[in-house]
C-alpha cells in the first residue's frame, strides 16, 4: 500500500509533524479506506499512546474490549507498531537537530578562524564573508582599543524581534587563545554571544608577516537583550582575562 495508508494511525494521535499531516489530510479527501480506518481509530489515542510506550508490542490481544467500534487485532497491532516507529522517528529527528545546531555553534567560530588561515574551503570563505557583510551594512557600531593590551574591537548591533543581533570586528590579537564575546547587560546579567579560536598569526596585525595575519576577525553572535538593555561587550579569554571592552 502506498506509505500514506500507513500514517492513519499516527495522524489519529496527532504525532504527524505539519508536513506529513498536511499531506495525509489531502490524502483523506480522496480515500475512503483512510477515512474508514479513522473512524474505527476515534477513541484510541491514549490507548494507542500508552502501548506505544510499553516496552514490547506484543500485549495487545484485550485491546477491542474496550472499544465501542472494534478493529481487527492484525489492525491494531499494526497501528501500536506504527505509532511507536514514529515516535522513534521524532526522537531521531530531535537529536539529529540538537547535534545540527551544537556543530553550527561549534562551527561557525571555526569557520572565521579557516578563511583567514588559507586553510578553509569554500564554504568557510562564504560564512566568514557573510559576517563581515553583515557587519557593514549595520549601521550601529561601538568601538574601543584597549590601553594595556592594544586590541582593538568593533561590535556592530542590529534590534530583532528575539533581542540583538551582533557581529564583532577583532583585530590587533595574537594567539594562540581561545575567546569569547561576552554582552554585560545593564541589570548585570553576563551572556555570552560566540567564542573562538585565535591562531598564532592572530588577527588584524598591522606588521602582520602574512596576508592572513592581517586580516580583522568577524564574528558574528546574538542575545535576548534589547539594544537599549545593554550596557557593554567584553571581549575576554577562556582563562577570564578581559582584552578589550566596548560601552554600548
Amino acid at each position: 500500500m502506498p506509505s500514506e495508508h500507513e500514517t492513519v494511525g499516527a495522524y489519529a494521535l496527532g504525532i504527524l509533524d505539519d508536513a506529513e499531516a498536511t499531506a495525509f489530510e489531502a490524502h483523506l479527501a480522496g480515500c475512503e479506506w483512510c477515512a474508514q480506518q479513522l473512524d474505527e481509530l476515534a477513541g484510541m489515542e491514549p490507548m494507542l499512546a500508552a502501548l506505544a510506550d510499553l516496552p514490547g508490542s506484543g500485549s495487545t490481544p484485550a485491546i477491542g474490549d474496550s472499544l465501542s467500534a472494534k478493529p481487527s487485532p492484525r489492525l491494531v497491532e499494526k497501528l501500536v507498531d506504527e505509532v511507536a516507529e514514529k515516535r522513534a522517528q521524532k526522537r531521531r529527528r530531535s537529536f539529529y537537530m540538537i547535534a545540527a545546531a551544537a556543530a553550527l555553534i561549534i562551527a561557525g567560530p571555526l569557520a572565521a578562524v579557516a578563511v583567514n588561515s588559507g586553510s578553509g574551503g569554500g564554504g568557510d570563505q562564504v560564512a566568514a564573508s557573510t559576517a563581515q557583510t553583515t557587519f557593514s551594512a549595520m549601521p550601529d557600531k561601538k568601538s574601543a582599543t584597549d590601553p594595556s593590551s592594544q586590541v582593538s574591537a568593533t561590535v556592530g548591533m542590529a534590534q530583532k524581534d528575539w533581542g540583538t543581533q551582533a557581529v564583532l570586528e577583532l583585530k590587533n590579537v595574537k594567539g594562540p587563545l581561545k575567546c569569547s564575546l561576552v554582552l554585560v547587560a545593564k541589570n548585570g546579567q553576563r551572556v555570552t554571544m560566540s567564542s573562538w579560536s585565535v591562531p598564532n598569526w592572530g588577527y588584524g596585525i598591522p606588521d602582520g608577516t602574512t596576508p592572513e595575519s592581517k586580516k580583522p576577525l568577524y564574528i558574528g553572535g546574538a542575545a535576548a537583550f534589547k539594544p537599549n538593555e545593554i550596557d557593554h561587550f567584553e571581549v575576554v579569554t577562556f582563562e577570564g582575562k578581559k582584552l578589550v571592552q566596548v560601552d554600548a
